[in-house]
């Protein structure tokens, strides 16, 4: 029975091999391979007896049947008897010499069918391949292919019979006629060579150990003879590489003096190949191959040959390679073998014919005899050993060659020599030099040009390998620590070097330590005469230079103060305890920074800090004067690098501070003056700072030595100063006056405060005035500079205050003339800046500014500043600061004048100057205008010192300007408007005697008011200028009223419109509130406003008039409200105006608002028309007065004072507005109103469009806004509800979005607004219906509406609107019941009975299979379920399940994804407690849910990982439960047939009774419509019986699962057919 059944399945399977899909041919060769599993000798006799009986089978499906049976026989081996091999080895043998003609796939399976059988059954498969492999014939290819393959899988059971095979081969190579018969033999050959070198070397574990080489020799020999002499001279290149490879391992079998003999003819022959074929890679093999057999015999051709075998070798070598070619990788790996084998035979002679080829300029040529010679260095050490002098001698060329290709090639030989003790020779330490020379390339120098030679990989540059190469010998080659200490030392302080200093750092640090750890105490640098090592001075001066730019060069910075640091006993013994404790704290603050965000000022700081304190600790004249020496010597060397000069520049001036000797100081200054490159902007920097740091120590010998300079060339020259730089080109000299005069600033600004007020005048300012008159901009700015300095020296002195500088009105006038001279649109330069500054230490010196310079001072200066153009972009960093620092110092500036004259006339003196550019039509002046005013207003407050109580007089005209600038168009401008304002009431209560510290409640509001103004609403932007103008009143004197009065009336005019605005604001704010202080003046007053109204009809200037409209409102109030109705719409702007005047009280907004329900009510919304008479579907056209109700009601709420008017009447207003909007959608605009819209588009005109839904939209919105309940407004718009509300599709949706939001943020409002919609259950019209009910069952998913004791009631009138007509609405209460649920989940058990009543009657509600009531059923009830009353649930469970299970495969998805996840609720529900029926329910569904975990649609697929979570419980298998939570947790992935595999285990272990139903349940789907699906339901049956008992294999009915599974294999879909395929070789377990 199981004979045949096995077979009948195999037989299936391979008829189904001849599917087109490639996937479907290997899953059913799989599955052949799963049937041989179990029973291999079936399979391969249904196999075999399949090819047999099938002649005509394509043979791309009989290469699947024996690719099946090689696996199989593979695998099972030990399993076939002789007859079951003897069947397959005819087969295969008969396979695979059936067609003469090459079939390679076909033949190669058959043949590997023989060798899987070969290697237990070799005798068998021998002797079939013998019978075809006769002498005198010559056999099919694919015979010989196979010999040669099953000497190579079993080599001991097949070279005992090559000896045979060999002779009667050997007559056959004669009579190959055809290339590919001799290749086929070339390859056996080649093999049998193989395999017997290989069981030679392995005699002790073959079976005949007698075996010798002998045995073979004449038969190789002859078949070498053909070989060699006959096909090697073939035309066909796949030929004669088939005899190279062949010929390899063939020599080691020749006999030795047959070798001997043929190698003359044999190496020459190989290398003749090289210039015939391209892929070079198995000639050179074979050549290493043959070489090492030569070697092995001794022979002495070798040396006749090895010239030619050198050139031929090298010519291969120095191939370029290409990175991406393996085989020419691998030929190069093959020739550096032939080269190690020549090399360890000849090296004399190897060297000889390499070493010259080091002399070429050849770039190939050379690279490749310096990898030839790292190679032998390694390879050949032994060897190579003696030869090292010669070898080091003959690298000179090389090291001169400035090709990369060659540098990387010099630095791989040297890091050879250093592992080889090559170094240690004479000539060791050129190399050492030329590595440190590749470490100090730059990275730019490097050629990166694209293409083949491209050398643009950083990994791999020069300088890369050469830094890595200087670490590693210096700390992994021990014997190399004695040639590179200390030489090593000798590249530091040399420029050329100095790219290389951080890996030299680093190396030298590491070997120091090594030394130190062997030697303790001892010096680590032994000079003993070497003078190429750097003193210690030197060692100092360079390592501090290069650490003030510390990120360059891989962080050189932290690399030299660490070397520093091991060698600090050789610097001086004194240093090492603070060195140990200072530079840990610099390589700390290092690490904390980047190259971005390291402070260069404070790093500098930091490092002149480190070199005073260890001048301190040394404390020697002799040693520090030395060290000053050497910086000086070393300064020209950093003429490239302007940073690190300028800073050695200060730690001159520091050692030179340091230093006692007077004589030192001066010759060193002397010489630092006559060798300055002046041309350089950073050098003349670096010397200024210089003598400043000098002369903190130095004073007199600093200024006496910049004096001689001078005098020293007036003695030779004419009088004047500067006239010794007559000679020179003027610009030149320029250059040498600004590092004079910055050297005297410098002096200045770092002499002590004693000494300096002495020296200024005669000494300082008076060099400095001789160069007043230049035009160079570099002088100005350090005279400018100087003068700013010195200055600010002086002011900070203790007598500063009283020093009385004679020079004063002379430097002002220059400075002034230096600001004049600035372009006034742009800033380039910070001499406007300094300049300003320099004003500012001036002016509080004695004597004081004449009155007339003191204003021109001021005009100058803000003229300069203020017409700037704006602030630079933030992209540009250093022009954003310099503009901040110019403005700062015209800050000061101002202050300080101020200062001198604190009045209210030098208060309005200041703002006069002020003024024009407070009033300026560009923004950006204004900005820094009010800024500077603001700050001295604060500056005047701060310093306001009052003796008797005075008026102050101006504050009318002060308060009139800067007020109505609270509303300018830039929001800087307000906020410091706001400032000044604060400041001039202060300024008053000053005035009347409040104390500096008094803080006035009134004048404070003012500074809360200031994020009102950055608001851009113009209406809380105005309303803030209201409660300004308010404050503004309430502290205002009586007397300053009608002069701010007046200057705010000259605002209206105002360019700027918002200013103008702002005046009007605050005119009638003032009116307002002390109006009745002006009786005398209203005359004026109105007169003044009559002629502004004339002069503009500028809206904000007419508003004015809505007080009238108010006022009339308030004793007519319906006339107006009708007559304004009667307005054509849509409104324009004036009458909107007009409407919104009527919210400005609250009694008056609340009867308009009323009065406009009622218009809004009493008309029908809509009336039905056809525009054409044969139109099938009327039009609704909205009616007018309704229609103009709604928009004037959006404009009364728009306004801000309707607000409790629109509260007392919210319940009504909501509610009328929600079922206006309703029932609007779709309806058009009146007639003549698309009439007029239509004309306007016509002529171009722009209209206001007028459509009646939208209206009813922004009519509530400004309601609920109104109302307090901005925050839904807000939610509604970031939820898109609104759009949602205004379309048919959307509208339901967008009334639960408000709902929603409603519960959210206007619960209180609720209880009144339910009422108001529960009176709209009897409307006509169904979409009020629809519209109330959405918004009802919205509310119940909220907690509020319990809160507010609401629940009942809900539930009462939503139960009773389930008889409505509208399924729209049934649906909609359903899902109100259901929200419950979320909304007051503790009150779900007690309306348990109506819920579950309400929702069973959804189930059932009609008889459309799609209902979506029934689906809104099924997905209420899996929201209640986890809440009902268990009782209650348990009544109706059954009925659920039963119901509901239909839908798991409905066409829709939603219906499929409700109904599979409801029934995971009601197993939640049953918690592992159900009855047996509903335990039937969960059995019968576990199929399908297991199956739609591959339903096409996400959702379902999710449902169903919940369902199945759920049922686990219920089904009392703690196993299974465990796997379904596992595997199916929500967002993780899952590997279907890993769980379907795991669950069916599980399934048939603790249930396998259920074979049969969920084997019947899975045939149904193998008719799914859907693909995966489909797919799924053979995969479930596989795994079932994969898993099941022998004893419960009777519950299947076979036939109808074969017929079943056959059809599949028809089946469209490959992945399908596929998987019919893997579930037929699962059912073997019914053998």
């Amino acid at each position: 029975m199981s004979e045949t059944y096995v077979k009948r399945l195999s037989t299936i399977l391979l008829d189904a091999i001849t599917d087109k899909d490639p996937r479907v041919q290997e899953q059913v060769c799989g599955a052949l391979c799963t049937l041989g599993e179990s029973q291999p000798a079936e399979v391969l006799s249904a196999c075999e007896e399949h090819l047999r009986l099938h002649e005509k089978l394509a043979h791309p499906y009989r290469t699947m049947v024996l690719r099946a049976m090689e696996t199989v026989v593979s695998n099972h081996i030990g399993e076939l008897d002789k007859d079951m091999a003897r069947a397959i080895i005819l087969l295969a043998s008969n396979e695979m010499t059936k067609v003469k003609e090459l079939v390679s796939d076909w033949q190669q399976a058959a043949s590997s069918v023989l060798v899987a059988v070969g290697r237990r059954f070799i005798s068998s498969v021998m002797e079939e391949l013998l019978s075809k492999f006769q002498p005198g014939l010559l056999p099919h290819p694919c015979t010989v292919h196979t010999l040669a393959s099953l000497s190579i899988s079993n080599v001991f059971g097949m070279v005992p019979f090559l000896t045979s095979i060999l002779s009667t081969m050997l007559p056959m190579l004669g009579a190959a006629k055809h290339d590919s018969m001799k290749v086929v033999f070339c390859c056996a050959l080649q093999r049998f060579s193989e395999s017997t070198l290989e069981y030679l070397a392995n005699l002790d574990q073959a079976p005949d150990p007698t075996v010798r080489k002998d045995a073979f020799a004449s038969d190789i020999f002859g078949a070498y003879d053909i070989l060699f002499h006959q096909w090697l001279q073939s035309r066909e290149a796949k030929l004669r590489l088939a005899v190279v490879e062949a010929l390899g391992p063939m020599s080691h079998l020749l006999p030795s003096e047959k070798l001997e003999e043929q190698l003359p003819k044999l190496l020459p022959g190989v290398l003749t190949l090289y210039k015939k074929h391209a892929e070079t890679v198995h000639v050179s093999k074979s050549l290493g191959q043959i070489l090492e057999a030569a070697v092995s015999v001794g022979s002495r051709t070798l040396d006749i040959q090895l010239d030619s075998l050198l050139a031929a070798l090298h010519a291969q070598i120095c191939v370029p390679i290409e990175s991406s070619s393996p085989l020419v990788t691998s030929n190069r790996k093959e020739v550096l073998r032939c080269f190690t084998v020549l090399a360890c035979c000849s090296p004399d002679r190897l060297l000889a014919f390499l070493l010259p080829k080091l002399d070429t300029s050849n770039e190939r040529t050379r690279v490749g005899t310096l990898q030839v010679l790292r190679h032998v260095i390694n390879a050949a050490a032994a060897q190579m050993a003696v030869k090292k002098p010669f070898i080091l001698s003959s690298m000179k060329l090389p090291l001169l060659d400035t090709n990369n290709k060659v540098k990387r090639a010099v630095v791989q030989v040297v890091s050879a020599m250093a592992h080889h003790g090559y170094l240690e020779q004479p000539g060791g330490k050129a190399m050492v030099e030329y590595v440190v020379q590749q470490c100090a390339l730059p990275p730019e120098a490097e050629p990166q040009k694209p293409g083949a030679d491209s050398e643009a990989l950083a990994a791999d540059s020069v300088r890369a390998i050469s830094v890595s190469t200087l670490y590693l010998v210096s700390t992994t080659v021990d014997r190399m620590d004695e040639v590179l200490w200390p030489y090593l030392l000798e590249f530091l302080v040399p420029v050329r070097f100095t790219g290389a200093l951080s890996p030299l750092c680093r190396s030298l640090v590491h070997l120091a330590q090594k030394r130190q750890e062997a030697g303790a105490h001892a010096p680590l640098i032994q000079y003993n005469g070497n003078v190429h090592l750097p003193s210690p001075y030197a060692i100092t001066t360079r390592l501090l230079a290069v650490s003030s730019n510390p990120y360059v060069g891989d962080g050189r910075g932290a690399a030299s103060l660490r070397l520093l640091s091991v060698l600090h006993q050789d610097i001086h013994p004194a240093l090492g305890q603070r060195w140990a404790t200072a530079i840990p704290l610099l390589l700390e603050h290092l690490e904390e920074y980047s190259e971005e965000t390291l402070s260069q000022k404070e790093w500098e700081e930091k490092l002149l800090m480190f070199l005073r304190d260890s001048l301190a600790v040394v404390s020697d004249n002799t040693w520090v004067c030395q060290l000053t020496l050497e910086m000086c010597k070393q300064l020209p060397d950093y003429n490239g690098t302007p940073l690190e000069k300028n800073f050695l520049y200060k730690c001159v001036g520091t050692t030179l501070g340091a230093a006692s000797s007077k004589e030192v100081v001066r010759k060193h200054l002397q010489e630092l003056l006559e060798t300055a490159r002046y041309q350089e902007e950073r050098e003349r920097e670096g010397l200024a700072c210089c003598f400043g740091i000098c002369a903190t120590s130095h004073l007199d010998d600093t200024l006496a030595q910049l004096e001689d300079f001078v005098k020293s060339d007036v003695l030779r020259k004419s009088a004047g100063i500067f006239n010794i730089f007559k000679d020179r080109s003027e610009s030149e000299a320029d250059k040498v006056r600004s590092a004079l005069i910055l050297c005297y600033g410098h002096v200045a600004a770092r002499a002590p405060c004693e000494l300096l007020l002495a020296r200024v005048e005669a000494d300082v300012f008076r060099n400095m005035s001789q160069c007043f008159s230049t035009k160079d901009l570099a002088l100005r700015l350090s005279l400018v500079q100087s003068v700013c300095m010195a200055t600010q020296a002086i002011c900070s002195s203790a007598h500063g205050g009283s020093f009385h500088l004679s020079r004063k009105a002379e430097l002002v006038a220059q400075m002034v003339e230096f600001i004049k001279a600035e372009p006034p649109d742009s800033l380039r330069t910070p001499i406007r800046k300094k300049a300003m500054l320099a004003c500012t230490y001036l002016v509080t010196l004695e004597p004081a500014l004449e009155e007339q310079v003191q204003a021109d001072l001021i005009h100058s200066c803000l003229h300069s500043v203020m017409a700037m153009l704006p602030e630079p972009e933030e992209g540009d960093s250093h022009q954003e600061s310099l503009y901040l620092d110019t403005m700062q110092a015209l800050k000061d500036l101002l202050t300080s004048l101020l200062q001198r004259n604190m009045t209210p006339q030098g208060l309005q003196v200041m703002v006069e100057h002020l003024s024009p550019w407070i009033k300026s039509p560009r923004g950006h002046e204004r900005v820094r205008a009010l800024g500077l005013s603001a700050c001295l207003l604060q500056f005047f407050l701060e310093h306001l010192q009052i003796s008797a109580l005075v008026p102050f007089h101006n504050l009318g005209l002060l308060v009139g300007l800067f007020s109505p600038r609270c509303a300018d168009l830039w929001p800087a401008t307000r906020r410091e408007a706001v400032s000044c304002v604060h400041s001039l009431l202060y300024l008053q209560l000053g005035y009347e005697g409040f104390s500096r510290d008094y803080r006035d409640d009134v004048a404070e509001q003012l500074l809360s008011l200031k994020d009102g103004l950055a608001h851009p609403d113009p209406t809380i932007l105005f309303h803030t200028c209201h409660s300004i103008a308010q404050i503004i009143a309430k502290r205002l004197p009586p007397d300053q009223l009608i002069s701010l009065l007046l200057t705010l009336f000259e605002g209206l005019g105002d360019p700027d419109k918002n200013c103008s605005r702002a005046a009007t604001v605050m005119i009638n704010c003032l009116l307002k509130e002390r109006g009745s202080m002006l009786q005398e003046k209203v005359p004026e007053i109105v007169s003044v406003l009559r002629s502004k109204l004339q002069e503009t009809r500028e809206e904000h200037v007419l508003q004015a008039a809505q007080h009238s409209v108010f006022v009339l409102a308030t004793h007519h109030c319906a006339t107006v409200v009708s007559s304004l109705l009667g307005s054509p719409l849509p409104f324009d702007s004036h009458t909107c105006t007009l409407w919104r005047a009527l919210a400005l009280e609250p009694g008056l907004a609340a009867q308009v608002l009323g009065l406009l329900l009622e218009k809004i009510s009493r008309d029908v919304p809509f009336k039905e028309s056809r525009a054409f008479l044969l139109s099938s579907t009327p039009d609704r056209v909205a009616t007018l007065l309704p229609l103009a109700a709604t928009c004037a009601l959006h404009e009364v709420a728009s306004a801000p004072a309707s607000g409790p008017a629109v509260l007392e009447l919210y319940p009504q207003l909501f509610a009328a507005l929600l079922l206006r909007v309703s029932c609007t959608m779709g309806v058009q605009p009146p007639r003549h109103l698309q009439a007029k819209e239509r004309r306007s588009a016509s002529s171009g005109l722009a209209s206001r469009s007028l459509e009646p839904c939208s209206s009813a939209v922004d009519a509530l919105q400004a309601v609920l806004v109104r109302g307090g309940n901005e925050d839904v407004v807000q939610h509604m718009e970031l939820d898109g509800g609104w759009q949602l509300l205004k379309t048919s599709a959307g509208h339901e949706e967008g009334v639960t979005r408000l709902a929603s939001a409603m519960a959210k943020f206007a619960g209180p409002r609720l209880p009144l607004v339910m009422k108001v919609l529960f009176a709209t259950q009897s409307s006509v019209y169904e979409v009020q219906r629809v519209t109330s009910t959405a918004f009802l069952a919205e509310l119940l998913s909220s907690n509020v509406v319990n809160d507010l004791m609401l629940l009942e009631s809900l539930l009462d009138n939503l139960t009773a609107r389930q008889k409505d007509t509208s399924a729209r609405v049934r649906r909609l209460v359903l899902r109100g019941l259901a929200n419950v649920a979320s909304g007051s989940p503790e009150k779900v058990q007690t309306h348990s009975p109506q819920l579950l009543t309400a929702m069973i009657s959804g189930l059932d509600d009609g008889d459309d299979p799609h209902s979506l009531v029934a689906l809104e059923a099924m997905v209420g009830l899996a929201r209640l379920l986890d809440l009902v009353d268990t009782w209650d649930l348990r009544a109706v469970l059954l009925h659920i399940a039963v119901r509901i299970r239909p839908f798991f495969d409905s066409e829709r998805m939603e219906f499929r994804s409700a109904s599979i996840r409801l029934f995971g609720h009601l197993n939640k529900a049953c918690r592992g407690d159900c009855e047996d029926v509903f335990l039937e329910q969960v059995v019968g569904g576990l199929a399908p849910l297991l199956l739609h975990l591959q339903d096409p649609q996400a959702p379902v697929v999710a449902a169903c990982r919940f369902a199945l979570r759920m049922c686990g419980p219920n089904l009392e298998c703690e196993e299974l439960a465990a796997v379904f939570q596992k595997h199916l947790q929500e967002g993780h992935g899952l590997h279907f047939g890993e769980f379907l595999n795991t669950t069916c285990k599980h399934l048939m272990r603790h249930f396998p009774d259920l074979l049969g139903r969920l084997l019947s349940t899975s045939l149904f789907y193998f008719k799914s419509s859907w693909e995966d699906v489909r797919a799924a339901a053979p995969m479930l049956t596989g795994f079932l019986v994969l898993h099941v008992e022998a004893e419960q294999l009777p519950q299947v009915d076979l036939e109808q699962l074969l017929a079943a599974l056959q059809l599949l294999l028809k089946d469209p879909a490959p992945e399908v057919r596929a998987k019919a395929a893997e579930t037929l070789g699962r059912l073997v377990k019914f053998a």
